[in-house]
């Protein structure tokens, strides 16, 4: 066991921290198109290009919301380019598929693009060296690229990369086969924290958003929805919102055909010069809707009806053993059922975007994470070919998940077609929450036959929501792969007989991913359910998971009926290593001084480990319970999520993983009434605010030469079974419904 990196963040500290002629360009297409600045230089579609005057231009083809992948890929090239980062400058990628997914989502941009960051890096600097051996006539392994120019390593000639690039970009590519990268030892940006790029512009307030986005002659909109999923327009009246000053406007918008993927979902817009004007406009529409059949749902009927199913047997998607005959022969038997909410993304800032529909084209700007989702999504919308969208990505502020799903954007392009102007759309705080596309609402059975010691000899869990496949599939009942491989039919445990079933389930309103997806809701549930056997056995929680776990071991995973996701990576790269899991619990176990812990009397310790998005975390958690009230003034967490590239950026999202799990575990929750989103904004729609967060948050990364894997997501899942196992040792009360903040009340 070993630490990496450490650190502690205290709630009051925070307060304080508060391409030309001549250019060599690695890619095979160019193609013109306005900066930032506008102007009119020539950007390649790949990721590296090097200005006469030596300037080392690098693409950002992700989207940035505060994770570092703006800055982190970028700096991974110039490493291995040995470029002075003075001397860079990075340019927001376009939408485009030469670039290999740009969907910003999954906690996947290191793990698929690292090693394309390195090669196009290391090529790069080849070619210069090649180029400096050619202009002295002498061989390319007497040539060595340092800090922005090539050194003769003999004669100690020097040549800057502007210099050589117009050699360089005559030369043959060289193989890939053949490329030297650096070792760890010689990188200068790479984990040496360096500040990201709009780090300046951000503390000025300079960085440009999605609300921020502008175009000349540019309408704003404001958008009245159905308030139930899937309700029509009837009729409206927009004669008192035209009175207002401002507006000019008043226009319907077809409704969604099903199933309803990212298409705008229709409703009246009102146009105006601002947005308060668009806003207040909206306020004063009579709007008459048919709410469809919808208007029945009510969210704390359809969690009975989740659990109803969870107790009934569903489709298999794991199976091991008899689990059957382990009962039978059980000294006795537990059984469980937890639930979980609907929640909403509330990212910061709002869905914004602003389009142009002009000449058969599109161009927007877009607070977005995917910009090929973009283009796809409003060229179906306007019946144009995706290669007519062009989509430039502003910063995020905050995502989660929303972003990627772009109906706003198609709205503003829209909207621009029927104008005949540039339109801004902007959705309201009220809107992002009554209209999200909402993580699932989750009910889950478990049951455990236990042994004479307490030990698991058969293990059946079962699991219903309405599933993501809803957005594309609105016929879809069952579990797609995705959300079975989160937790679900790989539990990590060495229980010789073993079924996992998924229960169906229909859907009644948007449902969307979130961060960390169906981990959130599996992790909460099995991890609970561990908690609860280990009470039940008399044994430590921890101590009785590291002998679930057994030795380490790599698991081979089989499911049933499906393929196992594994994040679309193969078994053998990234196969389920339980000696990596043991680490961090183990770690975090030491870390936390868990075993001279104190419990009772409104005091105590939760502990939770799971693997997800190919990384392993385990959390410790301190609670002190006095009446309904939860404080929290520890939290431990410990990550392998193998090799890091900007370790600043992972322990920042590691301690953001932790409020996150908080709001989730003690007070988020969407709440529907007769098929209506009940809550509008944060005074009812609750997340973590200072008080609410963890005191002290203790990050404990370790240091793995495994390939990397996640690190936005992973660190949310077991936090809410921590902070629930901790309830139950300062209380001696289980509670097994989230939000917990409800069961402290009852």
């Amino acid at each position: 066991m070993s630490d990496a990196n450490f650190r502690i963040v205290e709630r009051r500290a925070f307060l304080k921290y508060t391409f030309g002629a001549g250019a060599l360009i690695l890619g095979t297409h160019i193609e013109a198109w306005a900066s930032s600045a506008d102007t009119a230089v020539f950007h390649p579609d790949v990721f590296l290009g090097i200005e006469p005057n030596g300037t080392v231009i690098l693409i950002a083809h992700r989207s940035e919301m505060g994770t570092g992948a703006k800055s982190t890929l970028p700096m991974v090239v110039a490493d291995e380019l040995e470029a002075d980062w003075k001397r860079v400058r990075v340019e927001q990628a376009i939408g485009d598929e030469k670039y290999g997914s740009q969907n910003t989502d999954g906690s996947c941009s290191i793990r698929d693009f690292v090693q394309i960051m390195k090669v196009a890096g290391a090529t790069a600097r080849t070619m210069l060296e090649q180029a400096a051996a050619q202009k002295w006539n002498v061989p390319a392994s007497e040539c060595a690229a340092r800090n922005h120019q090539v050194v003769h390593t003999k004669s100690n000639k020097k040549a800057g990369f502007g210099e050589l690039a117009p050699l360089a970009a005559k030369l043959k590519t060289p193989d890939k086969a053949t490329l030297k990268f650096k070792p760890a030892s010689e990188y200068r940006y790479i984990n040496k924290n360096v500040p990201v790029v709009d780090q300046q512009n951000l503390c000025e307030g300079k960085g440009i958003f999605g609300m921020d986005a502008k175009m000349p002659g540019m309408l704003v909109a404001s958008i009245e929805h159905s308030p139930v999923y899937g309700g029509k327009l009837v009729s409206f009246d927009a004669a008192e919102a035209k009175k207002v000053p401002g507006v000019r406007d008043v226009i319907t918008m077809d409704h969604f055909k099903p199933p309803h993927n990212f298409q705008p979902l229709g409703g009246v817009a009102v146009l105006a010069d601002h947005t308060w004007a668009a806003l207040q406009g909206r306020k004063k529409l009579k709007a008459e809707w048919d709410l469809g059949p919808n208007a029945s749902y009510d969210s704390d009927r359809y969690r009975d009806s989740l659990l109803a199913t969870a107790r009934q047997p569903g489709k298999i998607v794991a199976n091991r053993g008899d689990v059957d005959a382990g009962f039978a022969n059980a000294a006795k038997t537990h059984e469980a059922v937890y639930s979980t909410p609907l929640l909403s993304h509330a990212p910061m800032e709002p869905p914004a975007a602003v389009a142009e529909f002009k000449d058969g084209k599109v161009v927007c700007h877009a607070a977005t994470q995917n910009p090929q989702a973009v283009q796809e999504t409003v060229a179906a919308a306007v019946g144009i070919d995706k290669k007519n969208v062009i989509c430039h990505v502003t910063l995020l502020g905050g995502g989660f998940g929303r972003k990627s799903k772009p109906d706003y954007v198609a709205e503003a392009a829209v909207l621009s077609k029927k104008t005949g102007k540039p339109v801004k759309v902007v959705w309201s705080r009220e809107d992002d929450i009554r209209t999200d596309f909402y993580h699932s609402t989750a009910g889950m059975y478990m049951k455990a036959g236990l042994d004479s010691a307490g030990k698991p000899n058969a293990w059946l869990h079962r699991s219903v929501f309405p599933s993501i496949g809803t957005t594309f599939d609105d016929k879809a009942e069952y579990a797609m792969e995705l959300e079975m491989g989160m937790g679900w039919n790989d539990l990590p445990y060495d229980i010789p007989n073993h079924r996992a079933e998924n229960g169906a389930a229909k859907n009644h309103i948007r449902i969307g991913w979130l961060r960390a997806v169906a981990n959130v809701y599996h992790a909460f549930a099995i991890h609970s359910f561990v908690d609860e056997l280990a009470q039940l056995a008399g044994k430590d929680p921890v101590e009785y998971a590291l002998g679930l776990i057994g030795s380490g071991r790599k698991i081979e995973v089989n499911p049933v009926g499906m393929k196992y996701w594994n994040h679309n990576q193969t078994q053998k790269d990234f196969p389920l290593d339980t000696a990596r899991l043991r680490n961090v619990i183990e770690t975090v176990a030491q870390k936390s001084n868990w075993a001279n812990r104190a419990k009772g009397n409104g005091h105590g310790w939760g502990f939770a480990a799971h693997r997800s998005f190919l990384t392993y975390v385990a959390v410790a958690t301190e609670v002190q319970v006095e009446g309904g009230r939860v404080r929290i003034p520890n939290m431990h967490i410990c990550v392998d999520a193998g090799q890091t590239y900007h370790e600043d950026r992972v322990l920042s999202q590691l301690e953001g993983a932790c409020v996150f799990g908080t709001s989730i575990a003690m007070m988020s929750e969407i709440s529907v009434k007769d098929g209506k989103v009940q809550q509008s904004n944060f005074h009812n729609y609750q997340v973590a605010r200072m008080p609410e967060s963890p005191e002290k948050i203790h990050v404990h990364l370790i240091k793995s030469d495994a390939l990397p894997a996640g690190v936005g997501e992973p660190g949310v899942p077991p936090v809410p079974p921590s902070i629930a196992n901790a309830i139950f040792a300062a209380t001696g009360k289980r509670l097994r419904d989230l939000p917990l903040r409800k069961g402290l009340r009852g």
